[in-house]
């Protein structure tokens, strides 16, 4: 794509270069802040920079006539190798990408008015300082996590924990009650974190935070209400503007009830079921379960009665046959709209942070299964702060995490009991959250004022 042509509307006045990170997790989130961007203020022209590689993957989707594609080098070949090598993959982002990001800005022809980058690509926030381009942060993950990694970063400055933090041994309750308006059991969950996953990793993650301060602003994908101590901690401390603007979820792309084949299948399958009886699976689009416990959880859901639509990804053709004649099974659906659907009436999720949003837009409560990274924490919050939802007990043996499937059997009967107490406790919670998540992107509410105050205070006079 030539990205010297792309102005096309004399009216477009202000320059937006959105630079997100390549996962599907944050380029979601990226796009969906973009289009709200150009819908409160069409005066803006984003130019949205992908990979090749996933400008393939998205590249056909809906989206403004004032959002354009250009495209950088691949960093790493496919999703399915990023998922293998994930320590490679995190190397490539931190050392190939900033290149051919600085270049294509030379190579575009009207002027850039700001960029706003995903949080982890450090150096994104450089390069705008040295061209003296105001760069926005976007934080995917939960202010919650946000918080306690900054913190976290300054206790590591002060000597409370190591440097090296693959070491990260328990260092007593006095530490863990430093963080105001976070509790201990994040802290923990944190701790596990460093101990489960690559610790170059991790300190490529804390670098990241503690990079925030060199942009201009900060803006967090999450509602205010749900994380209230949270943003009020980090606006206590941190020295520049933070803007709660979410759910950046693709909400308004809801009202596009068309599609080009015609309604796929799945939810004509959804539209014969009886309402709230359906549990919709996914485990995310990065981190992969293994066959054998793939196979597990099949049995087990077949022998539950319940009934199931499952996002299975390479597996699904696999599975299809070995589900029953209650279960669904599909590489692939668009969550939210499945997650709005009357007949949904659970979700089985790895508690990534843009699925946990869009099942609180949805009201659907959650069998919380994390698999890495920020899920651990978010676990916490759906199931210990916001009450929305139950724990998938699992045990883990080496890298494999397990859950027989006579458990699993057991749990999702229980879970989509419509007659259940206890099940009816957690659906009604569910719902609340839905109320508070929905009123706060109402017009001057919550989410939609910290939006037009981020477009007034990054792009002066770009505002409605």
């Amino acid at each position: 794509m030539d990205p010297t042509n792309l102005i096309t509307d004399s009216s477009v006045v202000c320059g937006v270069v959105a630079m997100p990170y390549p996962a599907r997790g944050h380029i979601n989130p990226m796009m969906n802040l973009c289009k709200q961007l150009v819908l409160k203020s069409p005066s803006i022209l984003v130019t949205f920079v992908v990979t090749e590689e996933w400008l393939g993957i998205i590249g056909e989707q809906t989206k403004p006539a004032n959002i354009c594609f250009v495209t950088i080098p691949n960093v790493i070949p496919s999703e399915r190798v990023r998922g293998k090598d994930f320590p490679g993959f995190l190397e490539a982002i931190s050392t190939k990408m900033e290149a051919p990001f600085e270049e294509l800005l030379d190579r575009l022809k009207h002027p850039v008015s700001a960029i706003v980058a995903d949080t982890y690509l450090v150096w994104a926030v450089e390069v705008g300082n040295r061209r003296n381009i105001p760069v926005a942060s976007l934080m995917t993950m939960s202010a919650t996590v946000f918080s306690v990694l900054h913190h976290l970063e300054l206790l590591v400055q002060n000597g409370h924990f190591p440097v090296e933090l693959s070491d990260v041994t328990d260092h007593g309750d006095e530490h863990l009650d430093q963080i105001p308006g976070i509790s201990s059991k994040h802290l923990e969950d944190l701790r596990t974190v460093f101990h489960d996953n690559d610790p170059r990793g991790m300190e490529m993650l804390f670098e990241s935070i503690s990079n925030v301060p060199k942009a201009k602003h900060l803006v967090i994908n999450s509602v205010y209400e749900l994380e209230a101590q949270a943003f009020d901690t980090l606006k206590a401390v941190l020295p520049f503007p933070v803007y709660p603007v979410g759910p950046v979820i693709p909400y308004l792309d809801l009202e596009d009830a068309s599609f080009k084949n015609g309604e796929p299948d799945y939810l004509k399958w959804l539209d014969a079921q009886p309402q709230d009886s359906v549990l919709y699976i996914s485990l995310g689009s990065f981190y992969a379960v293994s066959s054998t416990q793939m196979d597990e959880f099949a049995i087990a859901l077949r022998n539950s009665g319940v009934r199931f639509l499952w996002v299975a990804r390479e597996e699904a053709s696999r599975l299809k046959d070995s589900c029953g004649d209650k279960g669904f099974v599909v590489p692939w659906c668009e969550q939210l709209k499945v997650l709005c659907h009357p007949s949904v009436g659970g979700f089985w999720s790895h508690c990534g942070w843009n699925s946990t949003q869009e099942a609180v837009y949805g009201g659907v409560p959650m069998l919380a299964f994390p698999l890495f990274l920020d899920q651990v924490p978010n676990w916490r919050q759906i199931v210990e702060d916001w009450k929305s939802g139950w724990s998938v007990k699992r045990a883990e043996v080496g890298s494999e995490i397990l859950v027989a499937k006579e458990d699993i059997s057991e749990l999702v009967q229980k879970f989509m009991d419509l007659e259940s107490s206890e099940g009816n406790e957690v659906r009604k919670r569910a719902r609340e959250l839905k109320s508070i998540c929905r009123q706060s992107i109402a017009q001057s509410r919550s989410s939609s004022a910290n939006l037009d105050a981020f477009i007034c205070d990054f792009l002066p006079g770009h505002g409605q």
